[in-house]
């Protein structure tokens, strides 16, 4: 597998592949870059960052870790469905969101 490591701005271009049974990176140019090759190849995952509409307010909320990445459409869908009440800036908006171990927190809040 071939991707851009984005842990830092260098930007470095990695080639993972597996051999033996173990995850093996190339072209990193530092361990972040290979922690980061490892995963994407194991499990890649993302932090997922949206916004919602309640009232008389706006809240930008994201998850507080990074969720599998096959799943971010299903936790946008839960987060479409789950009603919002007032919430403060901090605020958690949905706790171990399908059972991922992230909580979806509030991180911004706008007056409309």
């Amino acid at each position: 597998m071939k991707t851009i490591c984005i842990m830092c701005p260098v930007g470095c271009s990695l080639n993972v592949y597996e051999k033996n049974g173990e995850v093996i990176v190339e072209g990193n140019s530092c361990p972040r870059g290979e922690a980061y090759g490892k995963t994407e190849f194991v499990n890649p995952s993302r932090v997922v960052t949206t916004t919602k509409r309640s009232g008389a307010f706006s809240y930008s909320l994201k998850t507080d870790k990074p969720v599998p990445k096959t799943m971010i459409f299903k936790v946008m869908e839960k987060i479409k469905k789950t009603p919002l009440k007032e919430l403060d800036v901090g605020d958690v908006f949905i706790k171990n969101i399908l059972k991922t171990g992230a909580n979806i927190i509030v991180t911004g809040k706008l007056t409309i």
